[in-house]
Formats: structure tokens, sequence, C-alpha cells
């Protein structure tokens, strides 16, 4: 039987982002972007940046890493032209470099790095880029998928299934970042080669360690499908401020939206889309391996 559907709107992304100090760290030590294409390039190629980039390094170096690698990326990233998955990893290559390079000129800030997840909004698809544990999340209805891959040494003992999930997180070494901006001249960061097709009604989520290991993926499901960007980072932060406040907490809410249109009785409508039941994200490494993540 075929069915008649009106073409799917251009979609939009409206977000927040809010990044806290906590309650026990005596400085900010991650860093936040979010910027979009203005209103009259709203069809270019670069769409909607976010990241967030959670620093390392003790003395404010962690700090200064996490600006440094967050201002890199928003620069390349926007003066771009190339497409989105190259641009993403020509910016995390120069932020990593320029991490370092800032590193050598100064002493004090020897050692420092940051990690750094971004997701570019384009055209109705999301690409991310990644090397740390910071995440990102998909909200689809009712289930919260985690996009990305933590870059942590129980992340990766869990995968190489030498250590359960359970046994994962109370063990010592959660703190343990194997892949960061600074860590090394060569980065690897994962990059998605395609973009994960978003629909109406999405909502993605950034956000640092400071979040993600004190407040259960359920709950954050619960606040993302209750709550408005603004009041859902605020409500985010809160929850995480309540378990203890550890880390500082960084957390960035995006809903996509399609526009609204007008019948001719002047009522404002969305136009309904038909999407597929499974859409299949794929990321790759420098050399090529790729994951596959189902939604």
């Amino acid at each position: 039987m075929n069915a008649r559907v009106d073409a799917a709107p251009a979609l939009r992304t409206r977000g927040a982002m809010l990044t806290h100090v906590g309650r026990v760290r005596s400085s900010n030590e991650d860093s936040v972007v979010f910027v979009s294409a203005p209103e009259e390039r709203s069809s270019d190629q670069w769409g909607t940046l976010a990241l967030v980039a959670d620093g390392m390094g003790g003395h404010a170096a962690g700090e200064v890493a996490s600006a440094l690698a967050a201002e890199v990326v928003r620069r390349i990233y926007c003066g771009s032209s190339l497409p989105v998955p190259e641009t993403l990893r020509m910016a995390f290559e120069a932020a990593n470099a320029a991490v370092i390079q800032h590193a050598d000129a100064h002493p004090e800030c020897r050692g420092m790095g940051t990690t750094c997840t971004a997701v570019a909004m384009v055209d109705g698809k999301l690409f991310l880029a990644h090397a740390g544990d910071s995440r990102a999340y998909l909200l689809r209805g009712e289930v919260l998928t985690q996009l990305s891959e933590d870059h942590s040494l129980n992340a990766q003992l869990v995968r190489e299934g030498v250590m359960t999930k359970e046994e994962a997180e109370t063990s010592p070494n959660g703190n343990v970042i194997v892949k960061a901006l600074g860590s090394r001249a060569e980065l690897d960061p994962a990059v998605w080669s395609e973009g994960l097709p978003l629909v109406d009604g999405d909502k993605v989520l950034l956000c640092s360690d400071g979040l993600s290991n004190l407040v259960p993926d359920t709950d954050i499901a619960a606040v993302l499908q209750r709550l408005p960007p603004t009041d859902a980072c605020e409500a985010l932060v809160e929850r995480a401020l309540a378990a203890g406040g550890f880390d500082n907490i960084s957390v960035g809410v995006f809903a996509i939206e399609a526009p609204k249109t007008v019948d001719r009785a002047g009522a404002a409508r969305t136009t309904r889309r038909i999407v597929p039941q499974e859409i299949l994200a794929e990321d790759s490494d420098a050399r090529g391996a790729t994951r596959r993540i189902k939604l």
C-alpha cells in the first residue's frame, strides 16, 4: 500500500549548555562550545557545533588545555569548507598539536591534556568526534543511547572482556584516560565517517564525567523527556551536585525540531515524517576500524 508523506523539512537545533565548578574543586577545568549558523546561513554546511572538553593537569593547566582545545576546534570547524568528518578530524588534530605546543612552551603546564567530545548537527544528521571519557547521548522516544565510547582504562578492559561492567564501576582505575588531546603527538580520535540521521523530537546530550559518574542514565533520560534544554541543563547539574558534586559538571542539551508550518486555517502544525525503525551510525579511526551503532 502506498502512503503519501509530506517531504521532510530541514530540522532545527534548539539547545543550551551549562558548566559548574561543583562542590569540591576550586576551579573549573571544563570548557563548552555551542555555535550555530546564523539564520541567513541555516542551510550552510557547518550547521551547529557543540562540544565539551574536560581538562586535566592541575594548577590551572587543565583549564588552559580545555579552553585552548575548544577554541581551536571551534575556529577550524567554523572556517572549513571540507566535508564534516574531514573537518572534525582536522580540528581535533590541530587542537591536539596546540595543546602540546603550549605545554612545551610553558613548563608550568607540562603534562596537561583534555578530553573533547564534539557533535556537529548538519542537514538533519549528527556527526561525532571524540577523545576521552566525556560523553554524547541520544534520547529517541524513551530510549537513551550512549553514542560515544569511553577512552578510559576500565572501559577498555570491559570491551576486551577482562573486566565486567559492574567490576569497572568500583575499580580504582576509573579515572585513567587512555586517549586525550595533548597526551601524545599522534592523536587517533574516534570520528564518524557517516552522519546519524536525526528525527523530530530527538534530544542530544553532551556531558563531562562530572555528570555521568554521578547521575544514572535512567535519571538523565527522565529529565530529558520532560524538560526543554535550558531547564534540563539546570536540573541535571542540580542532580550531580546533590549526588556530591565531586568534579566539575558540564552539560549540553539540544532539542531537534521540525519547523512549524501553518495550514489554511492558521493553525501551526509540524510536518509528519516517516523514519526507518533501524538507523545505523558508523565511526572510524585513523586505522579504518569502524563501529556501528543501531538505534
